[in-house]
């Protein structure tokens, strides 16, 4: 695939995120690809791995939103830099909700195959989070 078809199913995975879709998921998450997770010692694998940790970010931020703010594409690889918006109305992490808001980056890099991601290492400003969410001192 070219570089512009890879940031087009980039822009399609960012409604992925946004939505949780299922069926998304399904189209653009090879079965075989494995998630790179900062605090997880094995990866997460195909869509219904990705479902499950969008599933825990929306248990801690119902209304999170990704924004796509740039992407860098060169081959079969994206570098993305998202900013993550929500409302702290869950548990989160252990941390009980507090109704604040969230702002925080993320980076991630990603590799396609086929019009399908097979791998990312994923790198959220968590320490952010916890900090927002008054887990952590400033």
């Amino acid at each position: 695939m070219t570089i512009e078809a890879n940031k087009r199913v980039m822009k399609q995975f960012l409604a992925f995120i946004n939505t949780a879709s299922e069926a998304l998921a399904t189209e653009l998450i090879s079965p075989d690809a494995i998630f790179h997770v900062p605090g997880r010692p094995e990866p997460l694998q195909g869509p219904s791995g990705y479902l499950a940790l969008i599933v825990m970010m929306r248990g801690g931020f119902p209304d999170i939103q990704w924004t796509l703010e740039e992407t860098i594409a060169e081959g079969d690889k994206i570098a993305a830099r998202f900013t993550m918006r929500g409302t702290h109305q869950g548990t989160f992490l252990g941390v009980p909700p507090t109704g604040r808001k969230i702002e925080v980056k993320a980076m991630n890099f990603y590799r396609l195959s086929g019009g399908q991601f097979v791998e990312e290492h994923g790198q959220p400003d968590l320490l952010g989070v916890l900090q927002q969410i008054g887990a952590m001192p400033n």
